[in-house]
């Protein structure tokens, strides 16, 4: 899907992910980046953290929940996230009622769209180009470090 068939606050806010993907990236992190928006409000933004904060479920999705604080719902709320979330990220997605995920990439990482979808999350997978670029060199230049977010014994 081609960035042109997202609304403007659907690019503006997935640009605000890749950004904070980027930051993340620049930190020594894994450059993952999350926003939750409703309509054209911005609630919060975060970045993966697990390196600069030494905390393993500190991914993009859940940094950017913990900086929204309390929401009495989540309803009508849109989560932009670079990369395809996983099983964990989109478990609380799910959990919260979060209706709505933009997804920048799932080129590098084929994340859990099917088990959203299945309950009823609207999912749209943009594949822009800036997100892929980032994450194959992030993969490419640390690949222990990758491996070791998600889970997989890099050996």
């Amino acid at each position: 899907m081609e960035n042109s068939v997202l609304s403007e606050n659907d690019q503006k806010f997935l640009r605000l992910a890749y950004e904070e993907a980027k930051a993340g990236f620049d930190e020594g992190g894994c450059p993952i980046g999350s926003v939750l928006a409703k309509g054209d409000a911005l609630i919060a933004q975060g970045r993966n953290q697990r390196v600069q904060g030494g905390d393993p479920i500190a991914h993009g999705e859940m940094d950017c929940l913990r900086k929204a604080g309390r929401q009495k719902t989540y309803r009508g709320m849109t989560l932009y996230t670079s990369l395809s979330p996983c099983m964990m990220c989109s478990g609380t997605i799910v959990q919260f009622g979060i209706e709505r995920v933009v997804v920048g990439e799932n080129i590098n990482f084929g994340g859990n769209e099917d088990f959203l979808r299945e309950r009823g999350v609207e999912v749209v997978v943009v594949n822009d180009r800036d997100c892929i670029d980032l994450m194959q060199r992030f993969i490419t230049e640390k690949p222990q470090l990758w491996a070791e977010d998600i889970a997989e014994d890099p050996s």
